[in-house]
């Protein structure tokens, strides 16, 4: 067996910084080789140490910008403008990707996947969504689902002037 280091997170094996023992050939023919990990030794021991601590402090300034971020986003609300049929019933729902490019034009870039929906915005009226902006953070917008006013009418009513 080989104590290793690993270098990077091995999935089935274990996080960066993890000591794990593993077999010799495991080691040798897979996990140096790719760089995934290094041999336990007293001096790798101590360069690990140094990394976590510095991994660490790295993390906690990740934290505090996606913080930041997390903040000036709460304060946004965005409104969606959908179809409407007899009783208020929407044409189709309101999804994730509505909602990333209705931030789009707020001038905040929020890719669909961290925009957490449990179910899509099926009625008008106000919602509060969560965003992920960090494994560790995320932010609370307020999504307004109203009517789209309708273009035609207004257009008929300039018609029917004109002649």
């Amino acid at each position: 067996m080989a104590k290793v280091i690993l270098k990077q997170e091995v999935a089935g094996l274990g996080k960066v910084g993890d000591v794990k023992n593993v077999k010799d050939g495991y080691a040798r023919n897979f996990l140096f080789p790719k760089g995934l990990a290094l041999e336990a030794t007293r001096n790798n021991l101590k360069t690990v140490e140094k990394y976590k601590a510095k991994a660490l402090e790295n993390l906690k300034k990740e934290i505090e910008k996606a913080q930041e971020f997390a903040n000036k986003l709460s304060e946004v609300s965005v409104t969606i403008s959908v179809e409407v049929g007899k009783e208020n019933k929407v044409f189709g729902s309101v999804v994730a990707s509505d909602i990333s490019e209705a931030l789009k034009s707020e001038g905040f870039n929020i890719d669909k996947k961290d925009i957490i929906l449990e179910h899509p915005l099926k009625e008008l009226g106000a919602f509060d969504i969560k965003i992920k902006i960090h494994h560790e953070v995320t932010a609370m917008i307020k999504v307004w689902v109203v009517r789209k006013e309708a273009e035609k009418s207004e257009d008929k009513g300039t018609q029917e002037n004109k002649e």
